[in-house]
């Protein structure tokens, strides 16, 4: 076998390359997310890994692709072409999923019902830019899929928008995500919005709230059961630091909507907030 080349060596999962493949270790959930890898590939998407198998160590083969991921995703969400790129690639995603039929006994990471609503998409779960493969500052490929499931589109819209708007502090978005000067928050949400192909953003700040305390009870229910790398995040104390990002949320929706807010985000005694 060719020399494997460490991805990433974390203690819960270890990835490597291997010549043009990629081995992973197998989740509960594996067999589910081949399943829909195989749909996308017959039905067209381009973007996603090929199963490839397993291999004798007993882990995942998927397709490798080539380009820039993980860190190196924010700085191509800056500009209004790859922001714009990057919705469109969700779009596409969500299109391609939509006559998806799980299997039987279908196994996801976040939920325990196996099967699709009516109206529902298989979302990515972790549509962010480091999980974007980037060739050209254009999207080349979408990976790590552990965390898709049945789900109504704006769940990964919202979760996104949470990324890419972003809904994040001045200091932090120069810091950390790339940006030279504070975004444009309102515009960035309604460009993204616009080519993802919705007709409104109405909403859709009460949406991204929401899918941050999803967040947080999915994080504390995936420790609660001890799956990794969530028990640690909890033992190191990330569920503060979530509440934190929803009460900046809160605070500043200002900076994307001048729409008032939804009754459980109304300060107590003030009216028309």
């Amino acid at each position: 076998m060719a020399s494997e080349d460490v991805v990433q060596d974390h203690p819960h999962r270890r990835i490597v390359r291997v010549g043009d493949t990629i081995r992973r270790p197998v989740q509960p959930w594996t067999e589910t997310v081949h399943a829909l890898l195989r749909h996308l590939e017959e039905v067209g998407f381009p973007y996603a890994p090929r199963v490839l198998g397993f291999d004798e160590a007993g882990r995942e083969v998927l397709e490798y692709m080539e380009g820039e991921s993980g860190p190196a995703g924010w700085a191509e969400v800056v500009d209004d072409r790859g922001l714009t790129a990057f919705a469109r690639l969700l779009r596409d995603y969500h299109d391609a999923t939509a006559d998806f039929s799980p299997p039987d006994g279908a196994v996801w990471a976040t939920t325990a019902d196996g099967g699709r609503a009516v109206g529902e998409v298989v979302c990515h779960g972790d549509f962010g830019p480091w999980n974007v493969v980037w060739r050209g500052h254009r999207p080349a490929g979408l990976i790590d899929f552990d965390f898709a499931r049945p789900a109504a589109r704006l769940e990964d819209v919202a979760y996104a928008l949470e990324y890419v708007a972003p809904f994040r502090g001045d200091a932090e978005c120069m810091r950390w995500l790339g940006h030279h000067t504070p975004p444009d928050r309102r515009r960035r949400l309604e460009l993204f919005c616009d080519a993802y192909g919705l007709s409104s953003t109405s909403g859709m700040v009460d949406a991204v709230i929401a899918r941050q305390r999803q967040n947080i009870e999915l994080v504390r229910h995936l420790a609660g059961r001890g799956h990794e790398p969530q028990a640690t995040w909890v033992a190191e104390g990330l569920l503060g630091e979530l509440d934190g990002r929803v009460a900046w949320s809160r605070t500043h929706r200002h900076l994307f909507t001048d729409a008032p807010c939804s009754p459980e985000d109304r300060p107590a005694g003030r009216r028309g907030y």
